[in-house]
């Protein structure tokens, strides 16, 4: 039986993993420095988790590497516990509560069924549905399918993965696997609808050398209050460990949107280096504790959208093995032929909108296989928060530390 420590210890590798991507993948996709962005690193993290628990030999090492697992059993276990954390399948969705889905799918050729071993764990630990398609003769009604399943997982905000007639499907592929997910909540509090968010009210917001950070719940349904998500954490791991086998009570999900505003109008890109430098507890240990009183706040509206392949963003962090001819996934569909698999390419999509009443997001990861050969200082009794130039910002689950959506606004009034 695993022990209160081994099991704290497991969640925190796994949040560390999925934060450290991330950081590694918000520098890799921000690399132009000309654009907005947003991407969901959970629906990646979790499409690539797939991937890796069919994958042996380098394949899985180099996954293994970026999603901060030393074992694809491990990795599976893993990713199940962070999904039961930070977005339960059983959670009934209270009303003025945040509206949270997540959802992975996986479509094979007909000739080319999953193995029994793969199903399975597809199913428990990604909470996956399996459809069988016919890619070989019908490779555009295969590619509906797939769309119609990213639209209803996305609540319509993403359309497609891939438009009809894209080589992305075509009579070689014979696996495509995918994940979605969905975010919309309102603010705890509300702001003021104008040009930028405003408030007159305290804020939860943490002043450090040379940035900012801003908290913003969003509302929680039920009427309950539980100890804010990570000092949640901080809490329990105060508690003796006899006593804490007997508390059953565990705080639902607590999501809230961070905003990190550098103090140089140009200092967003050394801010987003200082994050990817300072490892996975950088959020954590800067995450405002506590309401000041705010002077000047104001928080610009966004809506911004991403759509391209991260395929040369992966191999840049590592991943090069699943893209060759030499690639190693045997073990997700059954051999016809001897005939191996290969990813040729990964697509991400995300949207999200912030407004005065608050938040609503969506992403979806495809991977397409084919065969082939420090501690903050106290605030001042009063704070200003003016993001008027550029700032990162995050949708964060705290109890579990899980990122579900990340990126940078350069400028607001571009999507």
């Amino acid at each position: 039986m695993e022990t209160a420590a081994a099991a704290a210890a497991r969640k925190s590798a796994t949040s560390s993993g999925l934060t450290v991507l991330s950081n590694r993948l918000t520098k890799k996709l921000s690399a132009s420095r000309s654009q907005n962005l947003v991407f969901s690193p959970l629906s990646i993290h979790a499409a690539l988790s797939l991937v890796a628990a069919g994958a042996q030999g380098r394949t899985l090492s180099e996954l293994l590497e970026l999603l901060g697992a030393s074992t694809r059993e491990g990795l599976a276990t893993d990713v199940r516990g962070l999904l039961d954390r930070a977005v339960p399948a059983d959670a009934p969705q209270e009303p003025g509560g945040p509206r949270v889905a997540f959802a992975s799918g996986l479509w094979h050729d007909a000739t080319r069924p999953l193995t029994p071993a793969y199903r399975d764990v597809a199913t428990a630990s990604f909470r996956a549905v399996a459809r069988a398609v016919d890619f070989l003769t019908k490779p555009e009604e295969a590619c509906k399918q797939i769309n119609r399943w990213v639209a209803a997982a996305t609540n319509n905000l993403i359309r497609s993965i891939v438009d009809e007639g894209s080589s992305a499907i075509n009579k070689d592929t014979r696996l495509v696997v995918a994940n979605a997910i969905y975010f919309k909540g309102a603010w705890e509090r509300p702001v003021v609808d104008a040009q930028f968010m405003r408030s007159g009210r305290d804020q939860f917001i943490g002043v450090h050398d040379g940035f900012k950070v801003l908290r913003m719940p969003y509302e929680i349904g039920g009427g309950s209050r539980p100890l804010q998500g990570m000092l949640w954490r901080e809490a329990m791991a105060a508690v003796p460990p006899a006593r804490a086998m007997k508390m059953t009570t565990v705080p639902p999900p607590r999501y809230s949107m961070c905003v990190l505003l550098p103090d140089a109008r140009d200092g967003l890109w050394s801010l987003e280096e200082k994050v990817a430098l300072s490892g996975p507890a950088f959020l954590r240990d800067h995450m405002p504790r506590h309401r000041v009183e705010v002077g000047d706040f104001r928080v610009p509206k966004f809506k911004l959208s991403y759509s391209a392949s991260v395929k040369g963003a992966l191999r840049d962090l590592g991943v090069k093995a699943a893209f060759g001819g030499g690639a190693e996934l045997p073990d997700m569909l059954l051999e016809v032929d001897g005939e191996p698999l290969f990813v040729a390419d990964v697509l991400h999509k995300a949207v999200i909108e912030v407004d005065e009443e608050g938040t609503e997001a969506a992403a979806v990861t495809g991977a397409f296989m084919a065969a082939g050969c420090a501690m903050p200082r106290e605030p001042p009794a009063r704070v200003d928060f003016v993001a008027d130039h550029p700032f990162a910002f995050l949708v964060v689950e705290e109890v579990s530390g899980a990122i579900l959506f990340a990126g940078h606004v350069l400028d607001p009034t571009k999507s």
